[in-house]
């Protein structure tokens, strides 16, 4: 039976297919479709059955990661947006929160952003609940039918409920729904009680109604695409088709549709875990994952063979409270256009070519350069992408650089190199933001660069921030796809319990707990898993009494009674985020926020083979060619990745080229293959 993985990113869409039944495995791509990413989708598909020699009946599973969701909102493409919230908080919204990006420095000159929803699309309704979820006030249904037909007069297609303090008690909400229902049966309708049952009322509403926006997208992407699967296999039978969460898990595309809030770090989240079971395999748990795609770079931190989790995140100035791999998305991708300010300084990106027109050296319209085409000129890349499927012209690349260069009074390989420059210097400045800003010694680490474009710049950043070294995993440009495949059905559930420590009741925990495994029993009952294969994880978000922001640790399977234990592993944890606890300190109390439980249904992950060892020589290179160093050309072996074997040894200068991706390594870097296929790189020692 196989088992697809496929990632769609803005140039190209990922594939990787493996035979459970024969270990057969097929890594490739295809050109992405943004007018429709189904087609891109179902042309991927197909491919990985053709490469081994299968046909859609024997498909046993397809797992998808999408950015459908995160596009949306990084495009701004929110409208025909209501809200609904309980009388006197109409203005929710507007007040947001105190905070200024990049510190009060910037407050002078920073603009808040449009408000999600619109003043006149935000309708209150009588009724109120208190903090325990008793009822203070009834619900008005006379003014929730009121606001439901202006919100239908008004055009909206979608609506996110959140009424005060529903984390303790959904019922108003429910009734809203009813109402809903009754009076505008077509609109998408999202509860807070459903997407985030948490307190602070702002993420809780905001939370809701990206889950609202994207819901008719999502439900038409997912609904497109469930088409084809049934047109694929001639309706005899339904192919069982998962799409990656941003909580590093996946859930059958029918649930998604459900919340598909989830979804909206779908696919930077697929690399970073497919990349952690790859470096945990080869002995390593401190790693940096850079995926480098056609539109942008994703960075996040592994450690322990866990990629770390945020509940702090958001997507094009959305904030978005659900559990989400830490990633931090930077505008530096292989199609990142570079262009000059007014002031007449080079930049590179955000702007990106993407797969149409794409970068000059494509030859489909593209006028402006971008880091492909500076690639290119330099020689670090071949004349054809994908062992020759995509062509490049070198001539036009360089004609754009010329055009560039003449306005800054370089030469087109000056030009080159300044890009390169900025871009690597703008892939260090994530990598910084989730280690350095964070507490974490980047020097501690290493990287492993991934995705099309994710190695390229692999040697100039471990010089920028002194890096261990770099991991280039075996076909790096299909990571996030291969991470598809190593990914278990997941599922979090949280409740709110704010107390303090020495006032907590254990018994209370305790039956918390278990309606939240119930939950997810449940989740995971309607996925198909038996009893005895769901696995269980408690956390809770803890914090000192007065602070702000929580710290999340795990809590004991079994009796959570031993709170203490957990408070002690608060004190840790706090510890190693901020240098400091106050353990052993009478007078500064422990308080306990939310109680969490993520359900998993385990899925079994393939087997990462072997490569076999030179048994005598050396690798021989492909071709030699002119690549751009250190400001000159340098005669350059280059080698075909699939030639070299456990144990070869190059020094820089050289090039390693495969189907989905180039490894340049620089002078004074060496490279060495491992048994597993990886390419390690490293500084030489100093004489």
């Amino acid at each position: 039976m196989i088992r697809i993985g496929i990632d769609t990113g803005g140039t190209f869409t990922d594939v990787v297919a493996v035979d459970e039944t024969s270990g057969r495995f097929a890594a490739t791509k295809v050109p992405s479709t943004p007018a429709d990413p189904s087609e891109g989708f179902l042309a991927a598909v197909r491919k990985a059955l053709t490469l081994l020699d299968a046909v859609p009946d024997d498909l046993a599973v397809v797992s998808h990661g999408t950015t459908v969701a995160t596009n949306q909102l990084l495009q701004g493409k929110v409208s025909d947006l209501g809200f609904v919230t309980t009388a006197g908080f109409e203005h929710l919204l507007e007040i947001a929160r105190q905070s200024v990006p990049d510190g009060y420095g910037n407050s002078y000159f920073w603009v808040k952003p449009p408000r999600i929803v619109p003043a006149d699309l935000v309708h209150g309704v009588g009724g109120r609940l208190d903090a325990d979820g008793a009822e203070v006030r009834p619900f008005d249904e006379a003014d929730a039918k009121k606001a439901a037909r202006r919100l239908k007069a008004a055009g909206v297609r979608s609506i996110g409920v959140s009424f005060l303090h529903s984390y303790t008690n959904p019922d108003h909400e429910r009734a809203m729904r009813a109402v809903l229902e009754a009076e505008f049966p077509e609109a998408a309708v999202s509860l807070s009680s459903d997407v985030l049952p948490e307190y602070r009322e702002y993420e809780r509403s905001m939370t809701t109604l990206v889950d609202a926006a994207v819901k008719p997208t999502v439900a038409s992407y997912v609904g497109r695409i469930r088409e084809r699967l049934d047109d694929l296999a001639d309706h005899r039978r339904r192919i069982p088709f998962y799409v990656m969460k941003s909580n590093g898990g996946v859930l059958s595309a029918e649930e998604v549709v459900r919340q598909p809030v989830t979804t909206v770090l779908s696919g930077p989240a697929a690399g970073a875990l497919g990349a952690a079971l790859i470096c945990s395999h080869a002995g390593f748990d401190r790693i940096l994952t850079l995926d480098g795609g056609g539109t942008s770079t994703d960075v996040a931190v592994v450690l322990h063979g866990e990629p770390a989790v945020t509940t702090e995140g958001g997507v094009g100035g959305y904030p978005s409270k659900i559990p989400m791999i830490d990633v931090v998305t930077v505008g530096a991708g292989g199609g990142s256009v570079a262009w000059l300010a007014p002031e007449g300084t080079l930049k590179v990106g955000p702007r990106s070519a993407g797969a149409d027109p794409g970068p000059v050296c494509y030859g489909r319209g593209g006028t402006e350069p971008t880091v492909t085409d500076a690639h290119l000129v330099l020689g670090r890349i071949p004349d054809g992408l994908l062992g020759g499927e995509v062509p490049l012209d070198r001539d036009a690349a360089r004609a754009g650089l010329a055009a560039l260069g003449d306005k800054l009074g370089l030469t087109e390989e000056a030009t080159a190199a300044g890009i390169l420059e900025i871009s690597a210097w703008n892939q260090a400045n994530a990598l910084r933001q989730v280690t350095v800003k964070r507490g974490l010694d980047v020097r501690d680490f290493l990287l492993t660069a991934f995705g099309g474009s994710g190695a390229l710049l692999a040697c100039r950043l471990v010089d920028i921030l002194g890096l261990r070294g770099v991991l280039v995993p075996p076909n790096p440009g299909n990571v996030s796809a291969f991470g598809l495949l190593t990914v278990d059905v997941r599922n979090d559930y949280v409740q709110t319990h704010v107390r303090r420590h020495d006032r907590i009741d254990a018994d209370q925990v305790r039956s918390l707990y278990a309606e939240l495994e119930t939950a997810a029993a449940e989740a995971l009952a309607t996925e198909g898993f038996a009893a005895s294969e769901r696995v269980f994880k408690r956390s809770a978000d803890l914090r000192y009494f007065g602070q702000a922001y929580e710290v999340r640790v795990p809590v004991p399977d079994g009796d959570p009674g031993e709170l203490d234990g957990v408070v002690e592993a608060f004190h840790t944890a706090h510890e190693n985020m901020y240098g400091y606890s106050f353990r052993g300190d009478e007078r500064q109390t422990v308080e306990w926020v939310n109680l969490r439980v993520t359900g998993i249904g385990p899925i079994r992950r393939p087997d990462i083979a072997e490569v076999p060892t030179r048994t005598g020589g050396k690798p021989e290179p492909l071709d030699v060619r002119a690549v751009w160093f250190d400001d000159q050309p340098v005669q350059t072996p280059v080698h075909d990745r699939a030639t070299l074997r456990d144990g070869d040894h190059l020094t820089g200068p050289a090039v390693i080229q495969e189907y989905g991706s180039t490894v340049p390594v620089h002078p004074g870097f060496v490279c060495t293959m491992d048994r597993w296929g990886n390419l390690l790189l490293t500084q030489e020692a100093p004489c």
